[in-house]
């Protein structure tokens, strides 16, 4: 993968006409880009924060220190660097290095979406840089990769969403499916239990009809005896009255 290009602004300085405080930012700008250029990014970033301490206005400064963020991988720093920076210059061609390296900052941050506007915003004010078109090249294949990747994750989530709506409308289904065995069960063992006793009651009827009707069949055979009794009575009574009779007619006639 070819490297992204970092653009560093290394000046020529004119010492004749600079007051105090310019030329010590100066003398600090080349220290740290001594440093720069032998990889040593955070001295280089000391010395560039001396410079802008030393001249708060010096662009160069600011710029490498930006500079110097990216390559210590200090890239939403860099970038807020580098954006304070942006309305500081007209001229095009470190405008189109500016945004080059914002640009950088921004995808090596991940914010695809800001570094794609950023290199576009470098290729407007230099058109010429082959690094930027092709940094730009890649930031775009990356958003549209990332797109992607999320346009997957949101429809993974969305068939995630979808396959526990239908596990809970499923255990709703066999809640509800039990709920209905549940309650078919307690109707059906009311029933039986209403059946059952509906049968009880029955059988206890029937036990004292049957009793009832012993009872009733005894008074009548106690009543049918009685009868039979006097009745028994009446005659051997009638029969002792006839012979009574017929006794004292035979003591008539012996007269």
């Amino acid at each position: 993968m070819k490297q992204y290009k970092v653009f560093i602004a290394i000046s020529i300085f004119v010492f004749s006409g600079l007051n105090l405080a310019a030329q010590k930012a100066n003398g600090y700008i080349r220290k740290g880009n001594s440093a720069y250029d032998k990889q040593n990014y955070t001295e280089a970033e000391l010395d560039y924060r001396k410079a802008v301490e030393s001249s708060p206005r010096s662009y160069e400064a600011q710029f490498n220190l930006g500079a110097s963020l990216i390559k210590q991988k200090k890239f939403k720093e860099a970038a807020e660097q580098l954006q304070s920076i942006s309305g500081a210059t007209t001229d095009k061609k470190k405008l189109g290095a500016l945004y080059h390296n914002l640009g950088n900052a921004l995808l090596e941050g991940n914010e695809l979406e800001k570094s794609v506007e950023a290199y576009k915003q470098a290729l407007r004010n230099n058109p010429s840089d082959d690094e930027t078109r092709y940094n730009l090249a890649y930031a775009l294949e990356k958003l549209k990769k990332q797109q992607q990747q999320q346009q997957q994750q949101q429809q993974q989530n969305k068939d995630q969403n979808k396959d526990q709506k239908d596990q809970k409308d499923d255990k709703k289904d066999q809640k509800d499916q039990k709920d209905q065995k549940d309650q078919k069960d307690q109707k059906d063992q009311k029933d039986q239990k209403d059946q059952q006793n509906k049968d009880q009651k029955k059988d206890e009827n029937q036990q004292q009809q049957q009793q009832q009707q012993k009872v009733e069949k005894k008074d009548a055979e106690r009543l049918l005896q009685a009868l039979q009794q006097d009745e028994k009575n009446v005659k051997e009574k009638v029969q002792a009255q006839e012979m009574q009779q017929a006794k004292q007619r035979n003591s008539d006639k012996n007269w």
